[in-house]
């Protein structure tokens, strides 16, 4: 299915989340534990994700088609590290948004465009970090923009769990419903033992177990970076647990 944002507006995000990682970052602290990625401090939060966004523009700058390793992480700290993410961020936005409609480089999820591929997916990566960034300050992950929130669950469910690799599985078929309260987008999936997530947008019927929650709520939720408590549980409450532990997705 086609993303519910278009480019610009994944551009948008990106940068608008790019620039408040890095003033939470800096509020916070370099040293700051991050809360939502255990064994990190802040200046991790930055190095990787600063890694990933020079990683991201490479492909799209240089139009490489085929996979390429990760340039590794910068030992830089304090202030010139501070610097070095907001440049390489900067960095990023603008190879995107100067990057030609029909690029064709290397992408790993379904996408309309190798163009629409990187800014969606850039755009949510850099906002569960900024989450991430967020969560070591004493209010928190704030909320979302609840249309970039639906756009990154249907990434998430749709595209990241609907390759084979999810680690999402059941002993018997389930259902796990997700309702949006906010916006009304509704996600079912449908788990089982031998297959990958099978979810549908906007989809109803019987559900073994429903989360329900502001799209924001869910967005990160689903990412596990709130706790389980920030949305409504409803039905077995095992899969919503079993989600927790095997959903997460890792770099590699």
């Amino acid at each position: 299915m086609e993303p519910i944002l278009g480019v610009a507006e994944h551009l948008t995000a990106l940068d608008a989340s790019g620039r408040a990682l890095a003033a939470a970052a800096a509020e916070a602290g370099l040293d700051a534990p991050v809360p939502t990625c255990p064994g990190w401090q802040i200046r991790d939060l930055l190095r990787h994700t600063t890694m990933v966004h020079r990683w991201a523009a490479a492909f799209v700058a240089e139009g490489h088609t085929s996979y390429r390793p990760d340039g590794g992480e910068t030992r830089l700290d304090g202030a010139e590290l501070l610097a070095y993410f907001r440049e390489g961020h900067a960095a990023l936005v603008d190879t995107l948004a100067k990057a030609p409609a029909e690029l064709e480089c290397w992408t790993f999820l379904p996408a309309p465009s190798p163009l629409a591929f990187w800014a969606r997916r850039q755009a949510h990566e850099t906002q569960v970090h900024c989450a991430d960034a967020e969560s070591a300050l004493p209010g928190g992950p704030r909320p979302v923009d609840a249309a970039l929130a639906v756009d990154g669950v249907d990434e998430l469910l749709l595209a990241f769990h609907g390759r084979s690799r999810s680690r999402v599985r059941t002993e018997s078929p389930r259902v796990l419903r997700v309702r949006a309260t906010d916006t009304g987008d509704v996600w079912t999936v449908r788990l089982s033992p031998d297959a990958a997530p099978d979810t549908a947008r906007n989809a109803e019927g019987p559900a073994d177990c429903t989360l329900s929650g502001p799209a924001w709520r869910l967005y990160l939720t689903l990412w596990n970076r709130l706790s389980a408590d920030a949305v409504e549980v409803s039905g077995d409450a095992s899969l919503a647990a079993l989600w927790r532990e095997h959903s997460g997705i890792t770099w590699s």
